[in-house]
């Protein structure tokens, strides 16, 4: 058990769409990840997700509105409902996801990763 500073590992890496695990409760991960441009349209069938902005803006995209996230926001977005995040300038955001959850849902592209770091 030790503290994390999340700032400090948020300095390790430089990639867009890729997220780092930095800890594990209760089935759960713990992610850090930088938004930059468009991610794709997906849902998660089976997973809740939940995102904190640390660091810029971004803007979360439903198919019946958009939610404008700013430091200190998180939103919560409920399985089963299709979403895309976007951010015009890089953002340094926390989520908090089932063990289970794919970054990408339920599409399969280039974006998509199956193996993440643990950093």
């Amino acid at each position: 058990m030790e503290k994390i500073n999340l700032y400090q590992k948020f300095s390790l890496f430089s990639e867009h769409w890729s997220p780092k695990i930095i800890g594990e409760l209760n089935d759960q991960q713990i992610k850090l990840g930088k938004f930059q441009g468009e991610f794709v349209w997906h849902k998660h069938d089976n997973e809740d997700e939940a995102f904190f902005v640390m660091k810029g803006s971004f803007n979360m995209e439903l198919r019946d509105k958009t939610i404008v996230l700013n430091e200190g926001d998180m939103v919560v977005i409920p399985k089963g409902v299709e979403h895309r995040p976007v951010a015009e300038n890089e953002a340094w955001v926390m989520m908090f996801e089932p063990a289970t959850t794919l970054n990408t849902g339920n599409v399969i592209n280039e974006k998509t990763k199956t193996e993440l770091e643990k950093i």
